[in-house]
């Protein structure tokens, strides 16, 4: 499946903002199972120059600034993305179990190194007590540890409602526990702080979601989202993506932009201004198959 994606953020401001510094994290990585194959970005004001980077992580940034006053700037991305899979999240065969997987983590000292920032708590992922009773029932030592992050990805599909606007990324992972509802990006947080408090390692992933219209319906331009999911290092298979939002696991429908321990790695747009004003944001995603 080849996908046409279109991301364009704008911000108006109420007072001219004099410089800007701003890293967009939006270039769809290659993969195994995904090709990019073009990317172009456009930036209005047009910045002296865009510069390309590759971030710790392995993802594509490009870093821009602007230094004459402006009220408006738009930053606009287009990708061609083939997706290689033919399955559409077909699940794994794994039996290693909780226990066996958690003596993988302590007693290896080269896999526990490479994967040390995944198993910690980091900048908006922490667990509590809380957080470690929601998750209990589904770890148990002697089951396969794939199977358990699929129980927790059901539970919170189950149990959490889909409220747009109800957080910021900013909320904390126990008041999204406590309210029973938040997005993507929550949903995400949320398994991950789970899976890490059992020893485990999980990384945040970010990218898009192709979204299927009603039966009979038209797709709605900028009906998709940016979109959030998890991965789960299972010793002697590797990473295994999850999506607990959706309760699926990802296949060629989920385009993969960038992964890092939690959102405040990879948020598609960031940036330092400076003004006295406020501003307002809009974003509108489009992921287009072209076959």
């Amino acid at each position: 499946m080849k996908y046409k994606l279109t991301h364009l953020t704008e911000y108006r401001y109420v007072e001219p903002v004099s410089t800007y510094h701003s890293l967009v994290c939006l270039t769809p990585r290659t993969l195994p199972k995904q090709l990019c194959q073009d990317f172009t970005i456009e930036v209005t004001p047009t910045p002296a120059e865009i510069e390309e980077r590759v971030d710790y992580y392995g993802n594509t940034t490009h870093y821009f600034s602007l230094h004459s006053p402006h009220k408006k700037l738009t930053v606009k991305t287009t990708s061609i993305v083939e997706c290689l899979t033919e399955t559409t999240g077909a699940p794994i065969r794994s039996d290693i179990t909780c226990a066996e997987a958690r003596s993988r983590f302590m007693n290896d000292r080269s896999l526990k190194v490479s994967l040390l920032e995944y198993l910690l708590p980091s900048p908006l992922i922490k667990w509590d007590p809380a957080i470690i009773h929601f998750a209990e029932d589904c770890f148990q030592d002697d089951r396969p540890l794939y199977e358990c992050v699929h129980a927790l990805s059901r539970k919170i599909f189950t149990e959490f409602d889909f409220v747009p606007d109800f957080t910021t990324i900013h909320t904390p992972i126990r008041e999204v526990l406590a309210a029973k509802k938040g997005v993507c990006q929550d949903f995400s947080h949320l398994a991950i702080a789970c899976i890490r408090s059992f020893g485990f390692a999980a990384r945040y992933v970010s990218g898009y979601l192709e979204t299927l219209p009603p039966p009979g319906k038209q797709k709605l331009q900028g009906s998709d989202a940016s979109h959030a999911w998890i991965s789960v290092f299972i010793p002697d298979y590797g990473w295994c993506d999850f999506d607990p939002t959706n309760n699926v696991v990802p296949g060629e429908r989920h385009i993969i932009t960038a992964w890092g321990r939690d959102y405040s790695d990879v948020p598609p747009l960031k940036g330092i201004i400076f003004s006295s004003g406020k501003h307002t944001l809009s974003v509108m995603v489009d992921v287009i198959p072209m076959d």
